[in-house]
């Protein structure tokens, strides 16, 4: 039976997270559980979380005050006079990280609904929101809010797991050795999907052997009961298809694949209609997001689909009513015939490469081409290089105008000038400011403006200034 706030104690929690209770009822009930005290609702408990640059047993003050019942701390934890006077609940507990997660895995087997957990290199969320897009056509079906791909997000996600909920889509995301397998671990998942696998996260894991060892962790730690759903086209499937003991299921466009796609059709510059064959059955298929990457992530939703007996009906449906998400790609038209495609939730070469190469099925002979680009990050010593080769696939574009920002800004120009660029075609910003108005200076009517980046430069914020700047387009 589902574990349901409200229902639950002080005790049963206590239990799951292996804590020991000090202090309060241990069979006082418990509404929720908050890990920000600036959002705590009366009647949960917080969960004090330490991190690099922050502690959340500095402000355990605050959450009383702000009607927490009680709270789970590590057991070194200084407690105010406040909580021992009121015999609140106080849980210790060896890591408050750990605990979360902890709680998180008794209150997925608790509920009674299957999961299904993504992760890859590039595509992850798009492909959770194109899977629930399908996945809710049949049954009630919760997905990770935003980027809760983490050790503190996704186990947040499971814990708003409710009964009417029968199946849940989860992501997961790591830049570290041992985090995908924390995080089967505490989501046990039916169905795990990597999209792909690409020189991502190198700083902490070194190269793409490691990046694949790492995304691998998913198939080793779920169970020989559930299915495992692969890339069959991707270049490092034949290593990690053998490391899982259970069923797999691959997506892509080659013909041995049991999910795949053919006779792809541009439909306009937002859209394209292509044919999926499952088991050999086609089904007509038509999404609004342009680019071969989005057709395999299509495929990725498809093959989780087929996986839960969703019909081909259902999967055609959930496909077209699916709509591309802010900064992924996304469509910005501007008065003056001048269009933004915001591309800044992430970078990595792999996926600017993907993005550059739909951009040139896309754009017209007398359009010109500006475009931003920021750093991408955590790619260790390998760093130069790559920003180096985005510079030449910008060049290789013939893009009119690049601008660029970041550590590594000035590899990637050397990169657009071997490439053929004039250095008078680049500029080095130093503030969003200085990017968007090098950007305003240097646009055209009818040009267009692409804007990449890793999301810890948020260039969403130039994005915003340009686009109020020109102005939205009224068509």
């Amino acid at each position: 039976m589902a574990a349901k706030w409200g229902e639950i104690t002080g005790k049963e929690i206590s239990s799951a997270i292996n804590g020991r209770q000090i202090s309060g009822s241990p069979d006082e009930f418990v509404k929720g559980l908050s890990t920000d005290s600036r959002k705590m609702t009366p009647g949960h408990i917080f969960l004090a979380l330490k991190g690099q640059r922050y502690d959340g047993h500095n402000f355990l003050t605050n959450a009383i005050n702000a009607g927490a019942m009680g709270v789970i701390v590590e057991s070194d934890a200084t407690l105010p006079k406040k909580i021992l006077d009121n015999n609140l609940v106080v849980i210790n507990v060896s890591s408050t990280l750990k605990a979360l997660g902890d709680l998180a895995s008794w209150w997925r087997r608790q509920w009674g609904g299957k999961v299904i957990a993504i992760t890859g290199s590039n595509g992850k969320s798009t492909t959770k929101e194109m899977a629930a897009s399908i996945l809710s056509r049949k049954a009630n079906t919760m997905k990770s809010p935003g980027n809760f791909n983490n050790l503190i997000g996704l186990p947040l996600t499971i814990l708003m797991l409710q009964e009417h909920h029968k199946l849940a889509v989860l992501e997961m995301g790591m830049n570290m050795t041992g985090e995908i397998a924390r995080l089967t671990q505490i989501a046990d998942p039916d169905i795990g999907l990597i999209t792909n696998v690409e020189s991502a996260h190198l700083e902490g894991l070194g190269n793409l052997n490691g990046v694949m060892r790492a995304k691998g962790e998913l198939l080793r730690m779920m169970s020989k009961a559930s299915t495992a759903i692969l890339n069959g086209d991707d270049k490092v499937y034949k290593q990690l298809a053998p490391t899982f003991q259970g069923k797999v299921i691959t997506f892509g466009l080659g013909k041995r694949n049991k999910v795949r796609a053919e006779g792809i059709k541009k439909v306009g510059d937002r859209a394209q209609a292509f044919n999926i064959y499952i088991n050999g059955k086609r089904i007509p298929v038509r999404i609004n997001y342009p680019g071969l990457h989005n057709v395999l992530n299509a495929l990725s939703g498809a093959a989780i689909a087929f996986c839960l007996s969703i019909s081909n009906e259902l999967i055609a449906q959930g496909l077209g009513s699916f709509s591309p998400l802010k900064g992924r790609f996304h469509f910005i038209d501007l008065k003056s015939g001048i269009r933004i495609i915001d591309d800044t939730y992430n970078a990595n070469l792999s996926s600017l490469r993907a993005a550059l190469q739909t951009i040139k099925g896309l754009i017209g002979k007398k359009q010109g081409l500006v475009i931003g680009l920021g750093e991408m990050m955590e790619l260790g010593k390998e760093s130069p290089k790559y920003h180096f080769d985005a510079g030449r696939l910008v060049a290789d574009m013939g893009a009119r105008y690049l601008v660029v920002m970041g550590e590594h800004g000035r590899n990637v120009i050397e990169g657009a000038c071997q490439g053929g660029m004039d250095r008078e075609q680049t500029y080095i910003a130093t503030t969003h400011a200085e990017m968007s108005d090098s950007i305003k200076a240097h646009v055209r009517k009818g040009d267009v403006i692409f804007m990449k980046g890793s999301r810890k430069l948020a260039l969403d914020k130039v994005v915003e200034s340009v686009s109020e700047y020109f102005g939205l387009s009224k068509g």
